[in-house]
C-alpha cells in the first residue's frame, strides 16, 4: 500500500511538472511579441518609424527592434521575412520598381502619409527655377549634383533627369545627412549648389529652398508615403497590421518630429514628445481591446 502511494505521488508530482511548464511562455511564443521595423537612414522614414515603435511598444505592449538596412537590400530583406514591415515605401513613382520586383512577397497598408515629393532643390537665392537652366549655369553649380544613397529612388530619378535634359553634370552618392551638411555649408557660403531633395524634410524648415521645375516630368507628382509588411505578419500579429493600416500624420507632423531631431534631440526623445502630444491621435492608430 505505501509503494503504491509512494507511485502515486511521484506521478502527481511530474503531471504537475509538465503542467506548468507547458505553461512557460516558448521561445517562439516570446519571438511573437517582437516586431521587425527595418529603416532607412532617412529623416522622414526614422521619424515615422520611431512614432509607430512608441506607440507599438507603450501603447500596445509590443517589444520593436530596429534595423537600418540599404534601399536596395531593405526589400529583399522584407520580401524574406527578415523584418516585418518597412514603412518608408514612396509611390507610385519613386519605390516604384522595388515594389513591382517583390509584388508577391509584400503587402501594402497606409498611405502613412500624403502629398510627399521629390525632385532637384537649390537654395531660394539661386537665379533659376527649372531643371532646364541648370546646363546654362554648370560653372556655378561645379558640375555636380549632391545625392544621396546609390540605391534611393530621387537618385535613379536623377540618373534620368541627367540623360533626359542633357546635363553635363555629375551625381556624387553620400547620405541623407552628409547631403544636408553640404547644402548648409552651401548656404552659409552663399555658393550656388544642386541637391537630390524631398519633402517632408526638416531641411525646407530651416533653409529657404524650392524645388526646380520639372518639365519633363522625370521626379512625378506628390507622392504617398505607405508601410509594406510581409505576410507572416498578418498571421502572428494581426493587430499590428491593422495599426499600420491606420496609422496616419500629415507631412507637418513628421516635419515637426524631424526638426526635433535636428534641433539636438534623440529619435526616441522626439518620437515619444509627439505622441504624449498627440495621445487620442495615436491611441485611434490601435485596437482599443489592448489599450490600457
Amino acid at each position: 500500500m505505501e509503494r503504491i502511494r509512494t507511485i502515486f505521488a511521484s506521478l502527481m508530482i511530474i503531471t504537475l511538472l509538465m503542467t506548468g511548464m507547458a505553461l512557460l511562455p516558448t521561445e517562439t511564443q516570446a519571438q511573437d511579441n517582437t516586431i521587425e521595423l527595418g529603416y532607412v537612414n532617412w529623416a522622414g522614414t526614422i521619424a515615422e518609424t520611431q512614432v509607430a515603435r512608441v506607440v507599438l511598444e507603450d501603447m500596445m505592449d509590443y517589444n520593436v527592434e530596429m534595423t537600418m538596412v540599404g534601399v536596395g537590400p531593405i526589400y529583399a530583406a522584407l520580401a524574406e521575412g527578415d523584418i516585418d514591415a518597412f514603412m518608408g515605401v514612396w509611390l507610385p513613382q519613386t519605390h516604384g520598381s522595388y515594389v513591382e520586383r517583390y509584388k508577391d512577397e509584400i503587402i501594402k497598408t497606409g498611405p502613412n502619409y500624403s502629398g510627399a515629393k521629390i525632385g532637384l532643390v537649390v537654395p531660394e537665392y539661386v537665379d533659376i527655377d527649372s531643371i532646364e537652366e541648370l546646363k546654362e549655369h554648370r560653372d556655378k553649380f561645379d558640375g555636380q549634383i549632391t545625392g544621396i544613397e546609390p540605391g534611393a529612388g530621387v537618385m535613379q530619378a536623377t540618373h534620368t533627369a541627367i540623360e533626359e535634359y542633357g546635363l553635363d553634370f555629375n551625381l556624387m552618392t553620400s547620405s541623407g545627412p552628409a547631403m544636408t551638411g553640404a547644402l548648409e555649408s552651401a548656404i552659409q557660403n552663399e555658393e550656388w549648389i544642386v541637391v537630390t531633395g524631398w519633402r517632408p524634410h526638416y531641411k525646407f524648415a530651416k533653409f529657404d529652398l524650392k524645388f526646380l521645375e520639372d518639365p519633363n516630368n522625370i521626379y512625378g507628382a506628390k507622392e504617398n508615403v505607405y508601410t509594406f509588411h510581409h505576410p507572416k505578419l498578418a498571421q502572428k500579429a494581426p493587430e499590428v497590421v491593422s495599426f499600420f493600416h491606420d496609422f496616419r500624420m500629415t507631412t507637418d507632423e513628421v516635419g515637426q518630429v524631424m526638426a526635433w531631431i535636428e534641433d539636438g534631440m534623440e529619435a526616441e526623445e522626439a518620437a515619444q514628445k509627439w505622441v504624449e502630444e498627440n495621445k487620442e491621435k495615436a491611441k485611434g492608430w490601435t485596437n482599443p481591446v489592448v489599450l490600457s
